[in-house]
């Protein structure tokens, strides 16, 4: 299949397959860092009927159909071929081509699932129980993960990128689900915002919102500084990686009426 494409078909010959997943993942990573950006500043915007109701009227095109499901791939891509590369960094897992197996069906099953949902478009969940169970496993997964890397020589930022990654792992799928299980609650923004007011769907969301920025911010740093040879601009770089963030976390944290 991928004889179509010469690049890819080339590299995959001469620097192997995980040399495409590699940039595969680094390309999906930047592209989701922009999603959060542009998702966090649409999500933090007053509500005003006037705009928004006409901004939703196409919800129920096929081509917004099809864009909104088509978003769920890169990210679904980062989040699982991520998991497969905890499994092999941490864990020491080097069946690949098992691993590969298991991140296709997945996301397999998970864009089928996704796509159901978002055709029904009239299912719902209970926020509370929802995001109970979720956040419960994303919380023992990443105390997992803590417990086995917090030991090793690597720096507190290497080891809260790998937590973060399982975290995000669980979380971010999850939310796509939830904002598809409460359709009215991905359209109007006035709804999501009140449902947010419980103290509980606070921290979910809040602890989401840090780990997805610190995750991003410490991809970008990594990406980008393995490019720059000067200390000083390494150091340059990792402080306006964490000026922009926490802008965007300050942001993001207006929505749920913490500051």
């Amino acid at each position: 299949m991928f004889e179509k494409f010469p690049k890819i078909s080339f590299y995959a010959k001469t620097r192997g397959w995980h040399f495409i997943l590699a940039w595969c993942h680094r390309v999906t990573g930047i592209l989701l860092v922009i999603f959060v950006w542009i998702h966090i500043y649409s999500y933090s915007s007053p509500y005003t009927p006037g705009v928004q109701d006409v901004e939703t009227q196409g919800f129920g095109s096929l081509i917004c159909f099809l864009f909104q499901w088509a978003l769920a791939i890169p990210i679904i891509f980062h989040a699982f071929n991520g998991g497969r590369l905890v499994l092999y960094e941490i864990y020491g897992n080097r069946g690949e081509e098992g691993m590969l197996r298991w991140m296709t069906g997945l996301a397999i099953i998970y864009l089928a699932v996704l796509g159901l949902l978002m055709v029904m478009g009239n299912q719902s969940a209970s926020p509370f129980l929802f995001w109970l169970v979720m956040l419960a496993v994303a919380l023992i997964l990443s105390y997992g993960v803590g417990a086995r890397i917090w030991q090793r020589g690597h720096s507190i930022f290497w080891k809260l990128q790998r937590i973060s990654a399982v975290f995000l792992l669980i979380m971010i799928p999850a939310y796509i689900l939830f904002m598809h299980l409460s359709p009215a609650a991905s359209k109007e923004m006035g709804i999501v915002i009140s449902g947010m007011q419980k103290v509980f769907i606070q921290v979910v969301y809040l602890l989401l919102l840090a780990a997805s920025l610190y995750h991003a911010g410490y991809g970008i740093w990594s990406l980008v500084s393995d490019y720059l040879s000067s200390r000083t601009l390494r150091t340059g770089l990792a402080l306006l990686v964490t000026l922009v963030m926490l802008f965007f976390g300050w942001i993001g944290a207006t929505m749920v009426r913490i500051i």
